[in-house]
């Protein structure tokens, strides 16, 4: 089973053009050669709750993505935002998911724990907000990467969901 995802860049310097998107290209990178997952939308989005919960509706209700993955607006600063629009639209919470993160971030580092990350369900997509810089998706990823699969099977009902799955190491 292929997973599709989406993977949403929240940054308004992306946004205006005026950066490259590292992070969201880190996520491409670890899901097609980890999960080996079909990424089927990508964007640059402005921190902005309106703009941010469009993209998530659409992609979970229109789009069908099995999973989706935002980069950025998890911290501190008041145009951070990702969380509250992620939990503006998702049905269920798996707070398991940052909680994991965040977990294994604070063995690196105590700024780990000022991650305001969020995961949640959304009619038969999983949502997950993973932080903006290359260094943290890619070890927030390593720790959650496990997981995904099951869990999406388990949303999208796909045969087998109650067997353990495996991904490329």
């Amino acid at each position: 089973m292929s997973i599709s995802v989406g993977i949403l860049t929240i940054s308004d310097r992306c946004s205006r053009g005026e950066s490259q998107d590292a992070s969201g290209a880190a996520i491409r990178r670890v899901v097609i050669e980890r999960l080996g997952a079909d990424v089927r939308c990508q964007a640059c989005v402005p921190d902005d709750v309106s703009r941010i919960k469009d993209v998530l509706v659409d992609w979970s209700d229109s789009q069908g993505l099995d999973l989706v993955l935002t980069t950025g607006g998890t911290g501190f600063s008041p145009r951070d935002v990702t969380p509250e629009a992620t939990l503006a639209v998702v049905e269920r919470l798996v707070p398991g998911l940052p909680e994991a993160m965040r977990r294994e971030g604070a063995k690196a580092t105590p700024h780990a724990m000022l991650s305001r990350a969020t995961a949640g369900i959304r009619g038969k997509t999983l949502i997950v907000n993973l932080p903006g810089s290359v260094k943290a998706i890619t070890e927030g990823l390593e720790v959650i990467l496990p997981a995904l699969p099951h869990a999406v099977e388990i949303l999208t009902g796909a045969e087998g969901a109650n067997q353990r799955h495996e991904f490329r190491h």
